[in-house]
């Protein structure tokens, strides 16, 4: 081979690697843009919402009704409407720390570590996922795993694998999107990789400008006959929210 036609060779060859992390490079960008753009999905600089939880279990049916605020990913407080007898009934997340309010014994108490993984109100949603209410990207490397038609549908699956320094308790989340930007599933891994639990989306509608699935129905992997639906009645963004609203001393005010 004559040292042009090596040249040329090596040229092809270097112009084939670069297009191939060119490549790569842009499907971490697509996975970031559109995990980034569904954590902020239910969230904008503050909203207020009024949200129903479904509770079903082998032993009871469970209905609540709440208002909910929140002021970036660092502050959320829920307060429970109805029932009437748990009326008032409160849970304030500020930055790392979560506090109930039971109006009942007009107690206060502050969550320690151990009871992060413990139901938040009687459902299948921890105490850990309120306080762990932050963008998936801030805990989780992200990689574009299967784009494609699938029973009609435009889908897109991730895969989020833990970094190395974040504090999660999920070996791994694999999320399905459909149309580029809803997203369909999200599916829990413990550290063995065994699935614990499924979170679908679905009643997509547009809530204060935001097209947004309304519903979201959380069914753990041990116990399938059992769910926790969350159904937004109605949300809105960007409020002027006092900052004194996300206090201890807030949990009390009715």
């Amino acid at each position: 081979m004559s040292k042009t036609k090596r040249a040329l060779f090596a040229a092809i060859v270097v112009s084939l690697a670069f297009c191939a992390m060119a490549r790569a490079e842009t499907q971490r960008q697509k996975a970031e843009r559109i995990i980034g753009e569904i954590d902020d999905m239910w969230r904008g600089e503050s909203s207020h919402g009024v949200i129903s939880m479904r509770v079903q279990t082998r032993n009871y049916t469970r209905t609540m009704r709440m208002e909910a605020w929140s002021k970036g990913k660092d502050y959320t407080l829920v307060r429970i409407v109805l029932p009437l007898k748990e009326k008032g009934t409160a849970t304030l997340k500020t930055k790392n720390e979560i506090y109930t309010y039971l109006p009942q014994t007009d107690r206060t108490i502050r969550l320690n570590s151990g009871m992060m993984m413990g139901s938040w109100m009687g459902s299948h949603f921890t105490n850990d996922d309120l306080v762990k209410e932050s963008r998936l990207l801030d805990d989780y490397s992200a990689e574009v795993t299967f784009e494609g038609v699938r029973n009609g549908k435009s889908i897109i699956e991730f895969t989020l694998l833990p970094k190395p320094e974040a504090a999660v308790v999920w070996g791994k989340v694999a999320l399905t999107v459909v149309d580029g930007k809803i997203p369909l599933k999200e599916t829990y891994y413990d550290e063995e990789m065994q699935v614990a639990r499924t979170l679908d989306f679905s009643a997509v509608k547009d809530l204060s400008g935001r097209t947004v699935p309304s519903v979201l129905h959380m069914t753990p992997a041990d116990k399938p006959d059992e769910f926790t639906e969350i159904i937004y009645e109605s949300i809105r963004f960007n409020m002027n929210l006092d900052g004194s609203l996300f206090s201890i001393a807030s949990l009390r005010r009715k």
